[in-house]
């Protein structure tokens, strides 16, 4: 069942125009990745329960009437709460919070709570991509309903809380699947404590409450709103909950469960978590039949997989599969995995790889790809695919034996385009920013550094690779120092492009501190926020839990080695006293986190973790100095970097 709520238009700064600005694929430019049958099950699509959000607060909206004969426009109302001590955020325009009031109700003649503290002006967001909000804290209110007024100057309609709730009962919610193309209906789930239903660990969902509504209200990408019911999943005796939706057209939806319910102390409780689902036109198909190999250089052969192409795809798509042989006994084997960026062309996307992983995995006829997908390089997401694809390779003239065949750069990223154009003179390191941000890095740290500078801009990680990579182009060789997206952008470019980075020499070719590798929280919700407020620069599916965890599943384990990495997180000052490097963040992430990323997903598995320490935040915004201007470490990045 669907009721259909309004349509709005989003704020012509959230529609995120950088991303109109493409720079054009170059096949030549793309590396053609491949590794051992021990990396497979790491290249395989990311799991939907990789994209978990754990929640223990609520995101609400709530309508806002005129106050007669006043130029004031109110709301009144509960909200169930479920701990002792609450802080809320009242989010809007930093002109207008100056004159809205979030206080207490009046209750049978007397205050329902009251404000531990004058409200604090804080904000919320990733970069510059930022909400303005006041920052509240109550206490001493009795049973599980939190009474409140909040109230605007002028003709507000409606306002937009944040609310903190028990850590102890925590609203989990996943994806159920992976399909997102228009057309398809997506599934989101959501049960409450434990480890999501499908996983391996045994659930018992009830232990932190139970649920007893839950609703699924998803944003599509023209601004209307639909809300889809969840109903208890009969699969399940944990609780779980979900509903599906349908993605009708191409674009960013935001889809926010609600579940309200009663916790194990028998309180009430409301929590909230907001999914990035990105839909993707099928602009193509991987078309029926076996694959004549060809022959492209001594050990190399090329494999045209027939497409067919409709209109409104992307330029090129990121294709990863598996190769998979039989041996002497007609048993298959797995070969290699094999993948990387491709463009169409006369009916077919060309993937390509070193016959020696065939002498490696004493692999002979029939050959076939296996769990090829081929995806949307703006959001790691799967456009077509095939389960098997069958191939044949052309006449071969020299065979290797597997002690003989040391597996080189040729074999994982294929060969170098000669000349690498445009390639220019000198070696440098080159000083990133991330998403919606500009330089950060004091380049007087640093020596022989040039800073990359995309201001205020909201890039795919592909798309922000390739600028890297252009600008990048001024010199011969260079490494990188990045901040938060950054390094994802870093790494993406090595994995799958040629550039100066593949001429670099030195200790640490990849450098990057506070990098959401395996995503934010912060992503979603800031744009769900985008739904009332519009964000600066836009939705970013890359950076959420989701987007992060599709992303990684095509990053090769020879590139995450060149990563070195540093986490921090804010100082620690009393047991009794929140600490928190961002007020606002501090209600939806878990500690330790610097204020936009959480050290857990920060980490990076097959890289080098450099260190964590404390005292230092994401950004100069916050409570602590921001942990890229830290000299010592700045210095000994300067050191070891590749140029």
């Amino acid at each position: 069942m669907r009721h259909s709520l309004l349509v709005f238009t989003l704020a012509t700064a959230f529609a995120a125009p950088a991303l109109a600005q493409e720079i054009a694929f170059d096949p030549a430019s793309a590396k053609q990745l491949a590794g051992p049958p021990a990396e497979m099950a790491a290249m395989r699509a990311a799991s939907p329960l990789e994209g978990a959000i754990h929640s223990r607060s609520a995101l609400l909206s709530v309508r806002l009437d005129p106050v007669a004969g006043t130029q004031r426009s109110r709301w009144q109302g509960g909200i169930p709460v479920d701990r002792a001590r609450v802080r809320a955020l009242v989010f809007g325009e930093p002109g207008d919070l100056a004159h809205w009031q979030l206080r207490p109700a009046e209750v049978r003649g007397r205050a329902s709570a009251s404000l531990v503290q004058p409200p604090v002006a804080s904000s919320f967001g990733i970069g510059n991509a930022q909400v303005a909000a006041m920052a509240y804290e109550f206490d001493g209110f009795s049973g599980d309903r939190l009474d409140l007024v909040l109230e605007a100057q002028g003709g507000a309609s409606t306002g937009v809380l944040l609310i903190e709730g028990d850590p102890a009962t925590e609203l989990v919610s996943w994806p159920l699947g992976t399909r997102q193309r228009v057309g398809d209906r997506f599934a989101i789930a959501a049960v409450l404590d434990g480890t999501p239903a499908d996983s391996k660990e045994a659930v018992l969902g009830r232990r932190a409450g139970r649920i007893e509504t839950a609703l699924l209200r998803v944003t599509d990408p023209a601004g209307a709103v639909t809300e889809w019911p969840m109903r208890e999943d009969p699969k399940h005796a944990d609780g779980t909950y979900s509903a599906d939706f349908p993605l009708h057209q191409a674009g960013d939806y935001t889809a926010q469960v609600e579940v309200r319910g009663t916790d194990a102390r028998g309180r009430a409780f409301v929590r909230t978590a907001e999914h990035l689902v990105a839909a993707v036109a099928a602009s193509l198909e991987v078309a029926a039949g076996q694959v004549a190999a060809r022959r492209a250089g001594d050990t190399r052969v090329a494999l045209p997989v027939p497409v067919r192409v409709r209109a409104g795809g992307p330029d090129h798509y990121r294709a990863l599969a598996e190769v998979w042989g039989h041996d002497a006994g007609g048993t298959a084997i797995p070969v290699a995995w094999i993948g990387g960026m491709v463009a169409p062309s006369n009916g077919a996307i060309e993937l390509g790889f070193d016959e020696r992983w065939i002498d490696l995995a004493g692999a002979q006829p029939p050959f076939e790809l296996r769990a090829l997908r081929i995806e949307d390089p703006e959001r790691s997401v799967e456009v077509t695919g095939a389960e098997r694809v069958e191939f044949t390779l052309p006449r071969r003239f020299v065979l290797y034996s597997a002690r003989d065949i040391t597996v080189d750069e040729s074999m994982r990223m294929g060969q170098r385009p000669a000349g690498m154009a445009p390639m220019g003179t000198g070696k440098r390191l080159l000083l990133v920013h991330g998403y919606c941000s500009g330089g950060v890095w004091p380049a007087g740290q640093f020596g022989t550094a040039s800073t990359f500078l995309d201001a205020n801009q909201n890039r795919s990680n592909d798309q922000f690779a390739l600028r890297i990579r252009n600008f990048g182009a001024t010199w011969n060789s260079f490494g990188t120092v990045a901040h938060s997206q950054g390094g994802m952008a870093a790494l993406h470019l090595y994995s799958y492009y040629w550039s100066g980075l593949d001429n670099a020499t030195g200790n640490r070719l990849l450098q990057s501190v506070g990098t959401p590798y395996k995503g934010t929280n912060i992503a979603g919700i800031l744009a769900t926020l985008g739904n009332w407020f519009g964000v600066g620069c836009g939705k970013q599916a890359d950076l959420t839990y989701s987007g992060a965890a599709s992303w990684l599943a095509g990053i090769p384990s020879w590139a995450r080695a060149k990563v070195n990495y540093y986490t921090t997180s804010f100082a620690t000052t009393h047991w009794w006293v929140n600490d928190y490097c961002q007020i606002a963040t501090d209600l939806v992430l878990s500690d330790p986190e610097d204020g936009t990323v959480e050290q857990a997903n920060a980490q990076l598995a097959g890289a080098t973790n450099r260190g964590h320490v404390t005292g230092q935040c994401h950004t100069a915004s916050m409570r602590d100095p921001a942990q890229y201007l830290n000299s010592s470490r700045n210095a000994t990045m300067n050191t070891n970097a590749a140029r």
